[in-house]
């Protein structure tokens, strides 16, 4: 997906697991607060009277009763404070959903990034080469006719069409033809949702983006926003759920208090869980799996379960590059061979790490989802990003209301 300097994951290639960190090494260091420019207006400019050359009266002494009143005083906030220390430490949740509540998605955007958008006229071959050019796996549809966003073209928009003209094979010749304005009848013909068209107002708190997110199960949105002056639409950039993990990550010291274990939060899915094999045909993993599924990975496990690798939907784009749609019939180990040298690899994780530690792990590296094995590397399960945003936003949020 065109998410700028962090707008879209290349596919690539690697077979390396790597594991969350078991502990946190790096923290974000505070920026130096700026020294006030003259003319400033500090807090305390409301809070004090200004300095007189009056000489200042005696204070007058204290009263038992005063003496007593102030020890009170200092006693409530003292418990104040450690009532809001506990609550923070028991749910930190509610500290990162109130940072949510504050940030907008703007501030989620880099300084500087790059946006690339396809017009719904364009040839679904020209749009696939255009993201392989570019290293980006989404991007979002802009429809010139009537100056107004159409959506997002999504890995699972080309999966589509591989599942509609392996359907239709008479139709096969006509594939490098197809224009994405024809998507919606791609839909229609293979009975799917149509193409999804949310989007979030950059102006908006960044907690009400990540709601629409779970709601539509999206795993980025884009940010439209309207020209003051024509009252067009202007698709600002697309957020994933990546970036804003890795935004709280970085920005909220409260994941550092997300201390439980994955077995004790039950997050994750961890019963019938699809794997393939290494000779699993391609086009059989994407139609059996994560067609019928909806899911964006399988598991590539040998015949004791111990993972080798992972399948995603982003494969899909480097093996059908240049209408190569023939290679559909390969088998997964030979597909996985055409990722390009720089894929991050596998990341991995046991049922006894720490969310604080995945939290860890999303600030260090492009992470999007873990494969949840054992000590031997036997699959246990997968937990997605979707999983942890969650967690983030709903676990709790009943009691605060």
């Amino acid at each position: 997906m065109a998410e700028s300097s962090d707008v879209a994951a290349a596919a690539g290639q690697s077979s390396q697991l790597d594991h969350a960190p078991n502990n946190n090494n790096a923290r974000a260091s505070p920026a130096p607060a700026p020294a006030p420019s003259e003319g400033f207006v500090r807090p305390s400019t409301y809070l004090r009277p200004r300095h007189s050359s009056a000489t200042a009266a005696p204070p007058s002494p204290q009263t038992a009763l005063d003496r007593e009143q102030v020890e009170g005083l200092s006693i409530r906030v003292e418990h104040s404070r450690q009532a809001r220390l506990i609550l923070v430490i028991s749910f930190p949740q509610r500290a990162i959903r109130a940072f949510l509540k504050m940030r907008t998605s703007y501030d989620v955007l880099p300084l500087s990034y790059r946006l690339i958008t396809f017009d719904t006229s364009l040839l679904v071959k020209k749009s696939l080469n255009t993201l392989i050019l570019n290293g980006i796996v989404s991007a979002p549809l802009w429809d010139s006719k009537s100056s107004t966003f159409a959506g997002m073209l999504t890995t699972s928009d080309y999966i589509n069409v591989i599942q509609y003209y392996w359907q239709n094979s008479d139709a096969f010749k006509q594939i490098d033809q197809f224009r994405l304005n024809s998507l919606r009848d791609v839909e229609k013909a293979i009975g799917v949702a149509p193409i999804e068209t949310i989007y979030a107002d950059p102006h908006r708190s960044l907690y009400e983006a990540l709601r629409r997110m779970l709601v539509s199960r999206a795993r980025r949105i884009p940010l439209v926003d309207v020209d003051p002056d024509t009252g067009r639409q202007l698709v600002v950039s697309v957020i994933t759920q990546y970036r804003i993990l890795k935004f709280v990550a970085i920005n909220v010291t409260e994941t550092q208090m997300l201390r439980k274990p994955l077995k004790d939060l039950n997050l994750g899915t961890y019963d019938n869980v699809a794997t393939a094999r290494m000779e699993t045909p391609v086009i059989e993993v994407i139609i059996e799996m994560l067609v019928k599924r909806s899911i964006s990975s399988v598991p590539i496990v040998d015949d004791d379960g111990v993972v080798l690798n992972v399948f995603e939907a982003v494969d899909v784009i480097t093996i059908i590059k240049g209408g190569a749609y023939e290679d559909l019939n390969l088998s997964v180990g030979e597909a996985l061979m055409k990722r390009s040298d720089d894929f991050a690899g596998i990341y991995t994780c046991t049922v006894d790490d720490r969310l604080d530690t995945i939290f860890d792990t999303i600030r260090r590296s492009r992470v999007h989802r873990l494969v949840v094995v054992d000590d031997s590397n036997h699959l246990q399960g997968i937990l997605t990003l979707s999983d942890i945003l969650q967690y983030m936003l709903l676990e709790g949020e009943s009691d605060e209301r």
